[in-house]
């Protein structure tokens, strides 16, 4: 996990006391005392390192403080995922316990095994985390993870009803693309490009196969990188849902940046250090692994962009409201975000008709 800080008698978000006497009822392989510290990362979410008596970790996570949009930071959806992937080859933390009574410290929360990795989210966690003679070894774990999340049977492993399992693809372009209606006034900004994508990937929307989990924000900022290289644990199940599993390949792929793309509007990404697979290399691969056709992968390269754009045009909307600060936000680079997207949503679709 994510370097800790340093160890508090007051962890924000827990009744202490409360929540202690929770884990020795229901977690009693944590002997107490326990040592909190705070660990950062994870969505914001309220997520601290357990420290035992006898040196055992583990880590407990619940959603962060005030009013919260129904279906944010849903620890039941990351307790089932990590519970029901457990046993499977899929990489993720040991599922410890979990809490539904909100009167114990307000929230649901979940414990879970402490894993031995770090998240990669610039380059200088790359430069740290993943010298180079490790990168190709993390390239082909990365999408190998993937790929053998891919091939997990939901209804196998009790996660049938995770999801709607149909029309992935429809419903997320109608979700979306409300957002972005929405949010014109806000945001002062349309462009024909968000319209006439969204009518594109409607009309042309592939067969969608069996349905299987989505991460749905799979990248490196969201496993955890081991000293050998190799995903330990796949971890922010929180926005995971059924669907095509083509459109999770396709995000993973869209933000895993390469040395001669154009420089990011944000940030300075692990995978633009040189040592890394391409992402043609990862592509192949996954087809390899998983025997899936790949010949529309474009399409569903296009329809993450356009939706990336869709999402970070709302986020601008909110700033030009006045309902976010935006000290130290650059709004510029947002908005640049938000016309890039559009253009590489319409490069993608631009290649698939070239087919």
């Amino acid at each position: 996990m994510s370097a800790p800080a340093t160890p508090t008698a007051d962890p924000v978000g827990y009744r202490r006391e409360a929540v202690e006497a929770w884990l020795a009822a229901h977690v009693p392989a944590l002997r107490q005392p326990l040592r909190w510290t705070r660990l950062e990362g994870g969505h914001s979410n309220l997520t601290y390192l357990l420290e035992d008596a006898d040196g055992q970790r583990a880590v407990i996570r619940r959603p962060p403080m005030g009013d919260l949009l129904p279906k944010a930071h849903d620890m039941g959806r990351e307790w089932a995922l990590i519970s029901a992937l457990g046993p499977t080859p899929v990489p993720v933390p040991a599922a410890l316990g979990f809490c539904d009574d909100p009167a114990v410290t307000g929230a649901h929360f979940y414990v879970m095994g402490h894993i031995d990795g770090h998240p990669l989210y610039n380059a200088d966690d790359a430069r740290r985390w993943a010298p180079p003679p490790l990168r190709m070894t993390l390239s082909h774990s990365f999408i190998d993870v993937l790929a053998d999340l891919h091939a997990v049977d939901p209804d196998a492993v009790g996660l049938s009803d995770l999801g709607k399992k149909d029309a992935y693809i429809e419903r997320q372009l109608k979700t979306w693309y409300r957002s972005w209606n929405a949010s014109i006034e806000g945001a002062q900004l349309d462009d024909p490009r968000a319209h006439a994508l969204q009518a594109y990937f409607l009309a042309h929307t592939p067969d969608q196969g069996p349905a299987r989990v989505v991460h749905g924000d799979y990248g490196l900022h969201n496993t955890l990188v081991g000293a050998d290289g190799r995903i330990a644990a796949v971890v922010d199940w929180e926005i995971s849902t059924l669907g095509d599993p083509l459109a999770d390949l396709a995000y993973a792929l869209n933000q895993w940046a390469q040395p001669d793309d154009p420089p990011a509007v944000r940030g300075n990404p692990p995978t633009a250090q040189p040592g890394f697979a391409s992402r043609a290399e990862l592509a192949d691969r996954y087809a390899a692994r998983t025997g899936r056709d790949l010949s529309k992968l474009d399409f569903y390269i296009g329809f993450n962009r356009w939706k990336s754009a869709c999402i970070v045009h709302g986020v601008y909307a909110r700033y030009m409201e006045g309902k976010k600060s935006t000290d130290g936000v650059d709004m510029a680079g947002l908005k640049r975000g938000i016309l890039q997207s559009l253009a590489q949503a319409e490069a993608a679709v631009e290649r698939l008709e070239r087919r």
